[in-house]
């Protein structure tokens, strides 16, 4: 399996790495909602659930119905929690696969209150992210949704928007919207409502803010070890990323001087050069706007991506580099390279993850 997996381009994970991420973040919190959504930040919902179930991760957290019931069908135990839109024909769904929905505001309340069977569900705040949620300001309509026979209300959150940012303005921002959180879960209580769960701090907020105390935690991109060049993290925490990426070379030929590479004529070679084919390319993930302005590395060395890239293969510079065909590429090692990938294509880390494509095995290894 291992040989047909490695064929071509591949996904390690390191799941040693996972389980001391996870033992750093339960020093904070115990109670974890491991966030993995978009096929687990793009390192494998399957893989990641599995192993997380196997050290005592119970409470999931999904953007869809599909990856919610993907996780049942694959045995995951726990809470699985859908933090977006689920149609209220599909809603029976949620119960068969003893699911968990959100309520993402009181209009979607209002749509699907008559259904005639009881489905366990969270309700959304809106504190001033402004996306989905009901406004905190609107406890009447809050109450009314704890009120209801048929959709049972386990717990309560909201989610912080820039709680990775040490700006004086995004911390008392977020201040801001914790004590906007934190005033509907105290006129609840004077109400009497059983509030159920509740959790508002996600991956840099379980850090950055830990003076506010919540049932459970919501973890996602730091779980996977991966922290962001721009984001503040306000105590040097010894995470791991779990995620490698690699190819292989398929291909080595000499060039001359004014031979021109791949699609486009978009590099013309300057000297007489050996390059290499790598087989992965814009359809597993990797950009199309780096090329001619990424590096990967071959035995140790770097090796800069040349030419366009292609939907299916890439082509490096391997002039000073001793390689065969067959040997290894490293296209993703470690947090550093991922972020630089990311900025030369002007975007985040986690829209590189999420856009490696599932044609990439994901391998599972221990150090």
């Amino acid at each position: 399996m291992d040989y047909l997996a490695k064929n071509r381009a591949w996904i390690e994970l390191d799941v040693s790495c996972l389980k001391n991420n996870i033992e750093l973040i339960r020093k904070v919190n115990n109670n974890i909602i491991a966030v993995v959504k978009a096929n687990a930040y793009g390192h494998g919902i399957i893989e990641i659930t599995s192993y997380l179930n196997k050290i005592g991760i119970t409470f999931f957290a999904v953007a869809t119905l599909d990856e919610g019931i993907l996780l049942r069908k694959n045995n995951i135990k726990g809470n699985i929690l859908i933090l977006g839109y689920t149609s209220k024909e599909n809603l029976k769904y949620v119960r068969k696969y003893n699911l968990i929905q959100t309520i993402i505001d009181f209009d979607y309340f209002n749509i699907i209150k008559d259904i005639n069977f009881k489905i366990n569900a969270h309700i959304k705040i809106n504190t001033g992210m402004n996306r989905i949620g009901e406004n905190y300001q609107n406890i009447k309509n809050i109450i009314d949704m704890y009120k209801n026979n048929n959709i049972c209300i386990k717990g309560i959150y909201t989610h912080l928007c820039v709680s990775d940012s040490d700006r004086k303005n995004d911390i008392t921002f977020t201040e801001k919207q914790l004590d906007n959180f934190n005033y509907v879960l105290n006129v609840l209580k004077e109400n009497n409502i059983n509030i159920g769960i509740t959790h508002a701090l996600n991956s840099y907020g379980i850090f950055n803010y830990q003076k506010y105390k919540y049932d459970y935690i919501r973890c996602g991109i730091l779980m996977y070890g991966i922290k962001n060049n721009n984001s503040y993290l306000s105590k040097n925490i010894d995470l791991e990323p779990i995620l490698k990426l690699k190819s292989r070379i398929t291909s080595i030929r000499n060039i001359n001087k004014n031979d021109s590479v791949s699609y486009g004529n978009t590099f013309v070679a300057k000297n007489k050069m050996k390059i290499a084919s790598v087989s992965i390319g814009y359809a597993d993930g990797i950009p199309r706007i780096v090329s001619n302005n990424y590096f990967v590395y071959v035995n140790n060395k770097k090796a800069s991506v040349i030419g366009t890239i292609c939907m299916d293969q890439l082509i490096i510079d391997i002039t000073n580099i001793d390689a065969n065909v067959g040997d290894e590429v490293l296209i993703i090692k470690d947090n550093e390279q991922l972020n630089i990938l990311a900025n030369n294509a002007s975007t985040i880390s986690y829209e590189i993850l999420t856009n490696l494509h599932s044609r990439l095995p994901r391998i599972i290894i221990r150090k």
